[in-house]
């Protein structure tokens, strides 16, 4: 069978050779830790602790604030120090519950777990909310909810995102080589709750390693395959995930379950796993720490609510002053103003670049090469979107489906013109779907 892919994308220079042959390093904090209430999409958890308290590793320190919620759980023993505002990597303040480290990393009772063979669905879908999973590829969707949809019955295929198309980030990959089993066995109790579904790990064909050891596992598992995917950016994006592997398209109004699917990412995964078979709540990550401006580039396990620095001190601190530091991926992450700032649930990676290469262009004029339109995974029209969004005709934008954009910045990096069409149209879009919610 030919390499599975979708229509559109890129190939930039991926950067793993940074990082990806650097196995797993716990790391363990320094200072204090700090826990954000909203690390994920749907409402804030609301604290159950106050200041003053003292709390234990793996016990909860805020509960979920509503069905689309998920708690949080402290990494570490010690003490409430504060319940305040505090920056995120996305760059705004949100409250947070502050501990301050006793450093004995005495632990909590761990939720109560019965044999895989013997426990129901819903004891299943209960510990994976209690445990507060959400989506840890970035996206953080409460992973309850996601495995939840309205007609179980019809969910045909449990993707695993084993694609890890991003740049640098190698974090995935080290898990697939150093953590297999714990995700096969992830995917084992995922398929529990879907009684007429598949599971299917899809993995970019960058990745034959991983390929090996995941094929070598599900041999004899009749539910269980491993599909190779094209290497392409943004080959891990949901829709383009689901089309390849399904045929099946999907578009901003729809959800994977309408087609039958279900697309979790391998640190998902590995946490269901833990919360389901060992009881264990989602207190900890791996996090990749490279680039060019990183003086030992590699892949971290660590306590959630540990301070970015202390990360990068870790990799063998910076090299030099750094021009960008980027929270996730250098095509759909965040760039950071500070690295005070805490490791959340979708932290997958921190990257220092000595130079900001979007910044050293002078954007011109589109010279309607269609470049644009070639790389766009959905199939748009990124230099009309982006007039649109820049003369503020938010008729004009809907009509042409520019609510349809993955924000994946696949555009902007063909534009020979070195227009920001990806921020651009990203602004617009969040005007629309903002105003939408008005109506």
């Amino acid at each position: 069978m030919g390499l599975l892919t979708f229509k559109g994308g890129i190939h930039p220079n991926d950067g793993k050779s940074l990082a990806k042959d650097k196995a797993i390093v716990e790391v363990m904090p320094e200072g204090d830790l700090v826990f954000p209430l909203s690390q994920h999409i749907g409402a804030p958890a609301a604290p159950i602790v106050k200041v003053g308290d003292q709390v234990l590793k793996g016990q909860k320190i805020a509960e979920a604030g509503g069905f689309v919620s998920a708690p949080v759980y402290s990494s570490v023993s010690g003490k409430v120090k504060a319940i305040a505002p505090y920056f995120t990597p996305t760059g705004g303040k949100v409250s947070s519950i502050i501990i301050e480290n006793d450093g004995t990393y005495t632990e909590a009772e761990r939720l109560n777990t019965r044999s895989l063979d013997l426990i129901t669905k819903e004891e299943i879908l209960n510990l994976i909310s209690e445990a507060g999973i959400v989506g840890m590829g970035g996206a953080g969707f409460p992973t309850r909810v996601k495995l939840s949809p309205k007609e179980p019955e019809k969910i045909e295929y449990v993707i695993a995102n084993c694609a890890e198309c991003e740049p640098y980030i190698t974090a995935d990959y080290r898990r697939m080589l150093e953590n297999p089993e714990e995700l096969v066995e992830g995917m084992r109790v995922i398929l529990k709750l879907f009684d007429n579904a598949k599971g299917i790990f899809a993995v970019e064909d960058n990745k034959p390693d991983c390929i090996a050891k995941l094929e070598q596992l599900t041999s004899g598992e009749p539910r269980m395959e491993v599909v190779r995917l094209m290497t392409k950016y943004p080959q891990g994006g949901e829709r383009q995930l689901i089309y390849a592997v399904t045929k099946r398209a999907i578009n901003s109004s729809m959800l994977p379950a309408d087609v039958g699917c279900v697309v979790d990412n391998v640190e998902t995964i590995i946490h269901i796993y833990d919360a389901v078979v060992n009881g264990r709540p989602c207190i900890d990550r791996v996090v990749t720490v490279s680039g060019d401006g990183i003086a030992e580039p590699g892949n971290f396990k660590v306590p959630l609510g540990i301070n970015q620095q202390e990360l990068i001190r870790a990799a063998g601190g910076l090299k030099g002053a750094p021009e960008k530091v980027i929270s996730g991926g250098p095509m759909m992450g965040f760039a950071m103003f500070t690295l005070d700032v805490p490791v959340t649930k979708t932290s997958s990676s921190i990257l220092c670049l000595t130079k900001d290469e979007v910044a050293m262009y002078e954007p011109s004029a589109c010279i309607n090469c269609g470049r644009c339109i070639d790389a766009c995974p959905s199939r748009l029209i990124p230099s009309r979107l982006a007039d649109y969004a820049e003369r503020h005709d938010e008729a004009a934008f809907e009509k042409e489906f520019g609510v349809e954009c993955m924000e994946c910045g696949s555009c902007s990096y063909v534009c020979p013109a070195k227009r920001q069409l990806k921020q651009a149209i990203s602004s617009m879009r969040k005007t629309v779907l903002a105003n939408r919610k008005k109506k």
